[in-house]
C-alpha cells in the first residue's frame, strides 16, 4: 500500500482526512447506563482524538461538551453537574448541553459569549451517539437492527483495543481467521457450540471469497465445503464506515462490532449480541456478562480487557500444547485483540503481503480512502442514510450452483423481514 494512502487511513484527529470523514457519521460514544441518571457525575471522553465531557442534565437529555473550561481551562470532570449544566469548580462557569455558558459569576454580562465546543446526541440501542460533524450535515439516525429490537433482545458491550482502529476493523472483515485462531474456542464457548458451522469451519480452513461492493460497504461471502451437493457460505456485512455484522453461528443469537476510533493508536471495540424475534436466553445473557463469546473480563472498574499486552493476553502454554486453545489465548475477542495488538499501535502497512483471502480488506482500504479524497472535493460520503443500514449477515448452505452474491442481494439486503439464515 502507498504511504499517502496508510497514512490517510490511520490518522483520524481533527484535520485529518479520514478524521474529516468519519466526523460525518452518528458516532458511538459511551454506553448510556454510563450516564444513568439526572445530574450524574460526568464522565471524560476521548473520541477521534477530542478530549470531551459527557453528562446527562437535570432533564434527561445526554451532552458530549469540551471537556475544559473557556476560562482557564480546567477541567470540568472535576466539575458539578447540577440544574441543567456542569460548574466548573475553579471559578463557578457554568454550561449547558450544547456548550454554552449559563452562568459566570462576577461578569454575568458576557456569559452569552462564552461558550464551549459541544456535540449534538442522540441515544439508540443502549448507545450514546454524537455527531462531530459541519452543521447542516447530520446523517439519518443509526438504523442497524440490533438498535431498533426491545432492550431485552440485545447486549451491548465496549471494550479497550490497544492499536489502531483500522487493523481491528479488518479483523471484522476477516472470516478465514476462523478456521484458525478460534478453530477449539468454537467447540467450548456458549454462544458458539453445536451449530453445524462448527464443522465445515474447521474442515475447510481455505475459504474462497466472492465480494461485492454495494451502497451500504461491503457484502463478504466467504465459501467452504459443506456437504456432496452444498458450499458452506459465512456471509459478512460490512456496513461503512466501522460497522461489521457476524455470520451466526446455529440458533446462537446474532452479533456484530462497531470499531470506533479513540485516537490514532487507540480503539473502542463494540461488541453486540442480540436476536431480532425473541429476548436473549437466560443461560446466553450469563454466558455475555461472564465475558464469553465476543465479550469480554475486565480490569476492575474499567473497559479494559483483564486479559491485556501488559500480561501477554494470560497466554497458555499449556492449552496450546493441549489443543483447547490455538493460541494459548482465551476467547474470541482477546484471541482477536492479542493478535491485531501484536502488530503494534500502528500497522506497517509496508511490511504486509496481502492474498487472496485478503479481498476485502484490501476493498475496505480502498473505499475508505476513495471516500475520503471525494470527501474533499465536497462529494458526501456512502451510505448516510438509515435505510442503507438494515442488512443482515447469514450462514448458509446453498447448492453449489447458486451464487452466494445472489442470495445475499435478494434475501439480505433490506432483508430484516426474512427469516434468520444460520447453519
Amino acid at each position: 500500500m502507498r504511504g499517502e494512502m496508510a497514512e490517510s487511513l490511520v490518522r483520524v484527529g481533527p484535520g485529518a482526512p479520514m478524521g474529516a470523514l468519519l466526523r460525518r457519521y452518528w458516532v458511538p460514544v459511551l454506553l448510556a447506563s454510563e450516564i444513568s441518571g439526572a445530574d450524574c457525575p460526568p464522565v471524560r471522553v476521548k473520541i477521534l482524538g477530542e478530549r470531551l465531557l459527557a453528562f446527562r442534565d437535570t432533564d434527561g437529555h445526554a451532552g458530549l461538551i469540551d471537556e475544559f473550561c473557556a476560562h482557564r481551562g480546567a477541567s470540568l470532570f472535576l466539575g458539578r453537574n447540577e440544574e441543567c449544566g456542569v460548574r466548573c469548580s475553579y471559578h463557578g462557569w457554568k454550561y449547558d448541553i450544547h456548550g454554552q455558558c449559563v452562568e459566570l459569576p462576577g461578569a454575568p454580562q458576557l456569559a452569552p459569549k462564552m461558550k464551549i465546543k459541544a456535540y449534538p446526541c442522540i441515544e439508540r440501542g443502549d448507545i450514546v451517539w454524537a455527531y462531530l460533524g459541519p452543521e447542516g450535515k447530520h446523517p439519518d439516525p443509526p438504523e442497524l437492527e440490533w438498535c431498533a429490537v426491545p432492550e431485552n433482545q440485545r447486549y451491548v458491550t465496549k471494550r479497550l483495543q490497544e492499536c489502531g482502529w483500522m487493523q481491528a476493523l479488518e479483523g471484522g472483515l476477516d472470516t478465514s481467521h476462523a478456521s484458525w485462531v478460534h478453530r477449539y474456542e468454537l467447540d467450548i464457548d456458549p454462544m458458539h457450540r453445536h451449530a453445524a458451522a462448527n464443522k465445515y469451519i474447521k474442515a475447510d480452513p481455505n475459504p474462497v471469497f466472492d465480494v461485492e461492493e454495494l451502497p451500504h460497504g461491503l457484502t463478504i461471502c466467504g465459501r467452504r465445503n459443506g456437504e456432496a451437493d452444498s458450499h458452506y457460505w459465512r456471509i459478512t456485512q460490512w456496513i461503512f464506515p466501522w460497522f461489521t455484522l457476524i455470520p451466526p453461528f446455529g440458533p446462537h443469537a446474532m452479533g456484530g462490532h462497531i470499531w470506533v476510533p479513540i485516537d490514532d493508536e487507540n480503539c473502542w471495540a463494540w461488541s453486540i449480541n442480540f436476536l431480532p424475534d425473541r429476548p436473549l436466553p437466560d443461560e446466553e445473557l450469563e454466558a455475555m456478562k461472564a465475558g464469553k463469546g465476543i465479550h469480554c473480563v475486565y480490569e476492575p472498574g474499567t473497559f479494559r480487557p483483564l486479559a491485556n499486552r501488559d500480561n501477554d493476553w494470560l497466554i497458555d502454554r499449556n492449552a496450546q500444547r493441549d489443543r483447547r486453545s490455538f493460541s494459548g489465548v482465551e476467547g474470541f475477542s482477546i484471541q482477536d485483540a492479542s493478535l491485531q495488538e501484536s502488530m503494534g499501535p500502528i500497522q506497517d502497512y509496508a511490511r504486509e503481503n496481502l492474498v487472496y483471502t485478503d479481498k476485502a480488506i484490501a476493498l475496505a482500504r480502498r473505499m475508505l480512502y476513495d471516500a475520503t479524497r471525494k470527501l474533499e472535493t465536497g462529494a458526501d460520503p456512502p451510505a448516510l442514510s438509515g435505510a442503507s443500514q438494515r442488512v443482515r449477515a447469514a450462514s448458509v448452505l446453498l447448492d453449489r450452483s447458486v451464487k452466494a452474491t445472489d442470495f445475499a442481494r435478494k434475501l439480505l439486503l433490506d432483508g430484516l423481514q426474512q427469516p434468520v439464515y444460520s447453519v
